[in-house]
Parts: C-alpha cells; structure tokens; sequence
C-alpha cells in the first residue's frame, strides 16, 4: 500500500458508523416501558383514590337534588319513610311517555301508603319533548306537576316551567294542583280552548295542551295502578298484569 493510500484508507475507516450494542438499546426500551408502567400505576392509583373520596360527596349531592325536585310536588311534611329507597323500576310506559327504564317512589306516612311520584312526558311540545315530575297522592288527588325539561320558546312557551312564568304569585302550572278526576272529569283535562278545564296563555297554546294533556294520562295510569304500584317489592320491576 501506497503512502497516499493510506489517508484515504484511514479517512474510511473513520467513517464507518459505530453501532451500540443490541443489549443496550433493550435496556434503553426496558427502562422506558416500567417509567410508563410505573407513571400509570401511579395516576390510576390517585384517580381512585380521589374517587374513593369524593364518591360520598357526589352520591350526596345527588341525594338533596332528587329530594329538592321531589319536594316541588310533594311537600316533606306528607310522608315519614325513606322516600327515594322506597321505590320500583318503571319500564318503558308510552302511556305516560317514556321510553325507558325510570324509579318510581313511594311516599308513606305511618306506614300507610301516601303518595306516589314519578316521570312522565308529553312528547308534543312545541319544540319537542317536555319531562314531567308528577306526584299523585292516595286517594287520587294530583299533588303537584312540575316540568323537568323542554325546549319551549323562551318568553313564550316557557311559562310552563314556573322558574319561567312571569305570574309568580300564580304559576300557570299549580292550577292542576289538588285536582283530581272527581273535580275535573277524565274527558275535561285539556286546555279550554280544547273544550277542558285548564287555562292556558295566549300565543302559547300547544305547550300548555301538551303538558295538560300529559298530566291527564299520567293521573290516571296513576290511579288504575296505584294499589299494585304501592305493594309491589322495593325495588321490584313493575309490569303490568297481563
């Protein structure tokens, strides 16, 4: 070999690529996967204890919004056992419009049936669907009706909602309060303008229609079954005899 061949050999020699050895790059993704492991470890264990913790606090809350919707229709005073343990499932009922599982409680005093509160729905709103919350006592008086969820026009068709009804001296929705099918007649409950005995406001009347209407069915599926609805087992799936 030449003397000026051997720079050049030497230049290729240097640049040949220097490969780390195959044991070291497993260690290298070793290393990283138990950070990974050890990094979920980690976060899944405060996830859970964070959940652990708040859990009760959640379930709580829950607790006083279902009692505070309940005492809208049914006042506290009306009934002395553990109202929303005291409850059945309701399947999907198309009668009083729903259309999927829902609990029904059972309010009693002394121990003697009281009151029963439960969802129902008018699907024929104005703009859709309006959620109910209907409570119908013992011997067959509404108790109270309240509407859960629309979408009604605002300043128009929401007066249905009392939290919306510009007549707060008056809610246009208390008026089926304490009524029952022995002051207004089962063919009587729709808005006058249908020939019933409920008002309703000018401009607004399908949404007052739609929730008279509701109310009307769901007193009385209320009322056929309110002796079977009351002996059923707590936390029994309700279904109709056949």
């Amino acid at each position: 070999m030449s003397e000026q061949d051997s720079p050049a050999a030497a230049d290729g020699a240097a640049s040949l690529p220097v490969r780390a050895p195959e044991s070291s790059a497993l260690r290298i993704s070793v290393r990283t996967a138990l950070i990974l492991l050890v990094f979920t470890l980690v976060f899944t264990g405060l996830m859970a204890g964070t959940y652990s913790l708040t859990r009760p606090l959640v379930e709580a809350s829950a607790q006083r919004e279902k009692l505070r919707l309940v005492g809208e229709v049914l006042p506290q005073d009306s009934y002395d056992n553990d109202l929303l343990a005291d409850r059945v499932v309701l399947p999907a009922v198309p009668a009083i419009g729903l259309d999927a599982d829902t609990p029904l409680y059972r309010a009693r005093k002394g121990g003697e049936p009281a009151a029963l509160v439960f969802e129902a729905a008018a699907p024929d709103g104005y703009s859709g669907r309006i959620g109910l919350l209907v409570a119908v006592r013992a011997d067959g008086r509404l108790a109270a009706v309240r509407v859960t969820g629309h979408r009604e026009t605002p300043g128009l068709g929401d007066y249905i909602d009392p939290k919306k009804d510009k007549d707060k001296a008056k809610p246009w929705i208390t008026q089926f309060s304490g009524q029952s099918f022995e002051t207004v007649p089962r063919g009587q409950w729709r808005v006058r303008k249908d020939g019933g005995r409920f008002d309703q406001r000018s401009g607004a009347t399908i949404s007052a229609r739609a929730v008279t209407n509701a109310t009307g069915r769901a007193l009385a599926w209320a009322v056929e079954r309110r002796e079977r609805l009351f002996a059923a087992g707590i936390g029994a799936r309700y279904a109709d005899n056949p």
